[in-house]
Parts: structure tokens; sequence; C-alpha cells
């Protein structure tokens, strides 16, 4: 299984705010949904909340929450960790980690591939940071270009981590 993390950070690593995300970008939300799309997403309980409390399409969707959850949503596996998330899904492809905060610090250790769409802003009053990626275990594998969003002015880029 390939372990992969995906998600937007701006230049201070902040991450969210509220339990929401702190911009909308809409060439970021089409990378998001052609990387993941096909690929089991494991995701905390609170980020499943942020994005509706339903089932992202045409993925497996897992939620990880401590807590029982006799009404969970069709199309929805729950697991009490970030390991047990992992044992439900098909160990022979890649498995993209989504949120939150909590979920990435969890993650981290153990990720093949990181998928960052670095958004150059910095928002103060963020509440949710990504953990710092090391360059002496991250190494860049690819980079697009930076474009600017239209709706936002924030420039952005799509960047992939390996594993050194």
């Amino acid at each position: 299984m390939e372990k992969c993390i995906i998600v937007a950070i701006a230049d201070n690593r902040a991450i969210g705010k509220s339990n929401a995300l702190l911009w909308h970008i809409a060439e970021d939300m089409k990378y998001f949904r052609q990387t993941t799309t096909g690929c089991p997403v494991i995701m905390g309980w609170m980020t499943f909340q942020s994005i509706g409390g339903k089932p992202l399409p045409k993925r497996d969707n897992v939620v990880i929450s401590i807590f029982p959850w006799p009404d969970k949503p069709e199309g929805v596996k729950v697991a009490g960790s970030l390991e047990e998330a992992y044992s439900m899904v098909d160990p022979t492809g890649k498995v993209f980690v989504m949120g939150g905060g909590e979920t990435y610090r969890q993650a981290l250790p153990t990720a093949d591939k990181l998928y960052i769409t670095h958004v150059h802003t910095t928002i103060e009053d963020a509440d949710t940071f990504f953990p710092v990626i090391d360059p002496a275990i991250w190494k860049v594998e690819s980079t697009t270009p930076v474009e600017i969003d239209p709706e936002t002015g924030y420039g952005y880029e799509f960047t992939i981590y390996t594993r050194r």
C-alpha cells in the first residue's frame, strides 16, 4: 500500500480555521478530485463533518472516530484509529489521508508521498496547521509552475514529495 497525504497549506503551514478550509481555489479542488478519485480516502470525523457528512463519490471513504457511530451514512467505513483505517482498504494501491490536522500528524511518520498544494499566503488566525515538511526526510519529486487563482489572488503550486 502506498500511503499518501493530500493537503493544501499556506506559507505558515495553516490548513484550517473553525473546521473549514481557508480558501476555495477551483483548480485545487479539481486537482484533489482527479488525484483521489478511484482511491480510498481516510479522514477524521471533524473533516468528514466539514465536507457535509457525506462520502466523497467514486472513492472508498474511511472515517476515523473514537466514538460509536450507529447512524453512519451508506458508503462510509468507520475505524477507531489510523492503523485500523489502513487495514480496511485495498493493500495493493494508493490510499490518501485527507485531514484533519491530528490525522495528518499521525499519518506523516509512515507516509510514502505527500501531495501538497502550496498556497502562497499567510493566514494569521488559522487554528489548524500541517506539520513541518522536513527536507532531510522529504524530497521534491515534481512541482508545477506557480499559478494565480483569479478568485482569491493567491499564488499556488502542486508539489509531490517522496520519502528519502
